[in-house]
């Protein structure tokens, strides 16, 4: 039996304390200079693995030198960009990003978007939605802007039904209009979804954990966002100072050139990671 007290509990406090941590600190609110090494905080896949292509294959001829400092949480590689650990990073959706700099008072900027992770809904019990029990517990990510993207998922799947007008970026349990299956929703820490897929009949896992997982949204997820006009596109992010540094605009646009896209095509040819434009 999935013991959700222990996970959720502990999943809470590790949130929390990278919270307070990060709360109230913007201490890189001024412009750093970078000298032509920039400097960027990333999750490992696929973040990471876009930034080394460039590395390895772009920044020489852009004058640039990257390095890549990687984590696996959605907290400290913003509280690492805001002190001035490091310039930049690369992991999250504007609608994340707006939650946190509320949450922390922090001056957290988007400078490109580069590539879209469709959300999916995985389980290791059931084979197709119409499997999934009533009264089965499924986990979502424990953010609000995941949390809510998770429940239009949901919705869009038929499971559940949002009241109208809600905005999906924003939506709570509160929200929900109807629960066709009596879901009991289990809020997770984003890194802790896969994880718990032994323990919930299901879990709406965030891309880069599900490709961590060896998991991907079109062939393992009983459903899985579209990426047509999908608004949650992955961003470089850095503070609002040095949003006009030369370095990180090279870095830009090299993120958003061709020969991105198609390494972006060509790794993940499932669809699991996907240009945003």
């Amino acid at each position: 039996m999935f013991n959700r007290r222990a996970l959720l509990g502990s999943s809470v406090a590790a949130a929390t304390a990278l919270a307070l941590t990060a709360c109230g600190s913007d201490e890189g609110s001024e412009a750093t200079e970078t000298n032509g090494t920039v400097v960027v905080a990333a999750t490992p896949v696929p973040h990471a693995d876009i930034l080394n292509y460039i590395a390895e294959n772009l920044a020489d001829d852009a004058g640039l030198t990257i390095e890549v400092e990687e984590f696996t949480d959605y907290v400290q590689p913003n509280v690492a960009t805001s002190d001035g650990s490091v310039d930049a990073n690369f992991f999250q959706t504007e609608p994340y990003l707006e939650e946190y700099n509320t949450a922390n008072g922090t001056d957290l900027v988007t400078v490109a978007a580069v590539h879209i992770e469709p959300l999916g809904l995985y389980s290791d019990k059931v084979a197709s939605l119409e499997e999934i029990p009533d009264g089965a517990q499924i986990a979502i990510p424990g953010d609000g802007s995941n949390g809510g993207r998770a429940l239009a998922l949901l919705a869009d799947a038929g499971l559940i039904t949002l009241a109208d007008g809600v905005d999906v970026t924003l939506a709570t349990e509160d929200d929900i209009a109807e629960n066709q299956k009596n879901i009991e929703f289990v809020p997770l820490e984003a890194a802790q979804l896969a994880l718990s897929l032994p323990d919930v009949d299901a879990a709406v896992i965030n891309g880069n954990y599900a490709l961590e997982a060896d998991l991907s949204p079109a062939e393992d997820a009983l459903y899985s966002e579209s990426p047509d006009g999908n608004p949650y596109a992955n961003y470089l992010v850095t503070t609002a100072a040095n949003a006009d540094n030369e370095d990180i605009q090279k870095l830009a646009e090299l993120l958003q050139s061709d020969e991105v896209k198609q390494f972006i095509l060509d790794t993940w040819a499932d669809g699991s990671v996907v240009p945003a434009s």
